[in-house]
């Protein structure tokens, strides 16, 4: 069948939402010969372990992918304000996507296969492109990266900030409980993300990008109804699209390791009883200096659980870089602490996570709880320790411990600082982790919350199949798509 209608997809540069915005583009044309797809690329200037992944891509007749990076001189001119710098890093690309779609003589009289120009599908944080797709006269849809509870979130101080003029810093740091709207439990203010209540030139911007959300046609998701009920049914306008969980299940276009890494760690996966062994793995940017290690081996060996850690050094600090892996873990856990967990734990670099998480021996997850990692854990019916680092991520941790029961709490107020404005973190305890460790893998019936992330393994699976939840809501935007252009 000849492709009848195109979408532009402007996914945002960092690993997290290019992949899963791949994944989400490899879905929809999947589901239907009438689409094809072109996904826009840019690059950072530093490399957070994205590039290896862009290189792995192969475009195809239904499916191109085309750089639209800007020079590195112009790149460069935004780290000035590092503050800034990714909104308006974002701003620069607006006229190479107008270059792309004049040069690929999109429009409505037709473009490559004689299809038509259907719409733009934009990061969250792109929303800012919706200049250019108007200027084409085609509608816009948002990927909102993350659940559906942080796009209530999101709407709710919105509204406060810029419809009732409320200063939210008021909120930091406060033991008040908030009523918004998406969440059942009252939600206490020391959980909410940092976004809402600073008071900076990006958190503005970033709900500047709020506003247009409202401008669009639709929201697609990542996420799905059995998980979040509350907060979808809470969101009426503009469309939303829940049609997750959206995983990537193929690491070998963006892992970081070699493959006879990967091989050791399955190995020894292999040789640990199933469901025995807790998996700790904060993240692509997740790291803890030396302070903190010691207390994560302490609690790990007095937990009596085996373990497999992901352990990785922080950059510089002030250095906008990811962290890396150890030459020799020796230097910074504690002395003779793998000599003493030697056979019951294994320390590595670089996580292959997925992988990990899928196998049966794993019985436990110590998250950061970023979004795809949540979804990752729960498709394998892998039950979570929440210890949130940066962004929405307390939110997700309250999500998943309060709201869904799905997860124990190590620390859900911890906040990971990497530019070091708000002073050194503070040190969870060896006694806090380790208590969370014993929560998290306790055996029997007690165990609740390993029941019910099984329960919500078989739920996220059936929503995908024909007859599913999230099935039917990716036919829904298909038919939306298709209807643009008949």
């Amino acid at each position: 069948m000849t492709p009848k209608a195109e979408l532009v997809f402007i996914p945002g540069p960092g690993a997290g939402h290019l992949i899963s915005a791949i994944e989400i583009a490899k879905l929809i044309l999947d589901r239907d010969e009438r689409l094809c797809i072109s996904v826009l690329i840019m690059k950072l200037p530093m490399d957070f372990g994205v590039q290896s992944y862009i290189e792995s891509l192969s475009s195809t007749t239904r499916l191109q992918f085309v750089d639209i990076t800007v020079d590195d001189k112009t790149a460069a001119g935004f780290l000035s304000n590092k503050e800034t710098f990714f909104m308006n890093f974002i701003q620069c690309h607006k006229p190479k996507v107008k270059d792309f779609v004049h040069n690929t003589s999109f429009s409505r009289s037709g473009s490559r296969f004689n299809s038509q120009l259907a719409g733009f599908v934009l990061d969250m944080f792109c929303t800012s492109m919706i200049d250019v797709a108007n200027e084409f006269s085609v509608p816009s849809y948002i990927f909102f990266t993350s659940s559906a509870s942080f796009l209530a979130l999101c709407f709710h101080f919105e509204s406060l900030k810029k419809e009732h003029h409320i200063d939210t810093s008021k909120y930091k740091d406060s033991d008040e409980d908030l009523t918004i709207l998406g969440f059942k439990n009252p939600y206490p203010a020391k959980f909410l993300p940092r976004l809402t209540t600073d008071q900076t030139a990006v958190v503005t911007r970033f709900f500047d990008l709020v506003t247009h959300f409202k401008e669009m046609k639709g929201i697609i998701v990542n996420t799905f109804t059995e998980l979040e009920p509350f907060a979808l049914q809470s969101l009426s306008v503009p469309q939303i699209y829940p049609f997750g969980p959206v995983v990537n299940f193929n690491e070998g276009g963006h892992g970081r390791n070699s493959q006879s890494e990967t091989e050791s760690i399955i190995k020894w996966l292999d040789d640990q009883p199933e469901s025995s062994v807790v998996f700790l793995c904060f993240g692509s940017m997740g790291s803890f200096d030396t302070e903190q290690v010691k207390e994560i081996a302490i609690a790990l060996e007095r937990s009596d659980h085996r373990f497999l850690w992901s352990l990785r050094r922080p950059p510089p600090k002030g250095k906008m870089e990811s962290p890396s892996n150890y030459e020799n873990f020796q230097q910074v856990l504690p002395e003779g602490f793998i000599e003493r967990t030697n056979g019951v734990g294994k320390v590595i670099g670089w996580a292959p996570q997925v992988t990990i998480l899928s196998h049966p021996a794993v019985g436990g997850f110590v998250s950061h709880c970023g979004w795809n990692s949540i979804l990752e854990s729960l498709c394998f019916g892998i039950p979570i320790a929440a210890w949130p680092q940066y962004a929405e991520q307390q939110m997700n941790a309250f999500l998943l411990v309060k709201e869904l029961g799905l997860g124990v709490e190590i620390r859900m107020d911890y906040f990971n600082d990497f530019e070091g404005k708000y002073g050194p973190p503070d040190i969870v305890g060896a006694k806090e982790i380790e208590s969370g460790i014993r929560q998290l893998m306790a055996n029997g019936d007690k165990n609740e919350i390993k029941k019910k992330a099984k329960e919500m393994k078989e739920k996220s699976s059936a929503a995908m199949k024909e007859g599913g939840s999230s099935y039917a809501s990716l036919g829904l935007l298909i038919e939306d798509v298709i209807n643009n252009v008949s």
